[in-house]
């Protein structure tokens, strides 16, 4: 019995990656739309979201009836905990593609970010594809050192976020109000995205280790 609950923890996990994947492809679609003004790969976005929220559905129901057919115990329990704040996360990070896609919509023909930010905004878009594709690996791996890692890369985001409110500020900006509501709202959202994939990791941490990533030996 044990040794079947064990194997349905490890699904979990399984299932956990693939829908990670799946956030992985809706934010770089979001990146691909905002880049080119693609109003069909916003759309795809946007309407594939409810594949991840079903994902999300059907992960939390497996995880409740293992809690409620089973008696976790205390590292088994953690395990399912973690797996349902870690669903949660993912879905918000799916949601939060839409919202950039739902940017880049509402400005076609035109393109959401002016030519003078698309620069900083493409790192921001980068840097949050790889943050994603790096907690999958994560997740699939159950890899401590690299959780560990990717918190401290999220400053590169952070520095990314702070550079591009500096640009709007700058004198020279001559964009207009809703292109810098627009440039706002990206890198809120691009940022967020790096911040939950920096706690989806921090989870894989403390189902590994039992401890918080800040009191872990790096």
């Amino acid at each position: 019995m044990r040794a079947q609950f064990h194997e349905q923890l490890e699904a979990l996990f399984h299932d956990l990656a693939e829908i990670c994947g799946l956030v992985e492809v809706a934010v770089t679609r979001a990146s691909e739309a905002l880049r080119t003004g693609d109003s069909s790969v916003a759309e795809k976005v946007i309407s594939d979201d409810e594949v991840i929220d079903r994902a999300r559905e059907t992960l939390e129901e497996d995880a409740f009836a293992l809690l409620s057919l089973q008696q976790p115990v205390a590292g088994d329990l953690r395990t399912l905990v973690a797996a349902l704040r870690m669903v949660t996360e993912l879905e918000r990070m799916g949601d939060l593609s839409v919202h950039v896609a739902k940017i880049a919509r509402l400005r076609v023909p035109e393109l959401a970010v002016p030519a003078s930010l698309q620069g900083t905004m493409e790192t921001m878009s980068v840097t949050a594809i790889d943050m994603v594709r790096r907690v999958c690996d994560i997740i699939a791996s159950r890899d401590v050192q690299a959780a560990i890692e990717l918190g401290r890369d999220d400053e590169k985001m952070d520095q990314l976020r702070r550079a591009s409110f500096a640009q709007l500020l700058d004198d020279d900006y001559a964009d207009g109000i809703e292109a810098a509501v627009d440039i706002a709202l990206l890198g809120r959202y691009f940022e967020r995205i790096a911040d939950h994939a920096v706690s989806v990791a921090n989870r894989v941490v403390f189902v590994v280790t039992g401890e918080n990533p800040g009191s872990v030996d790096a």
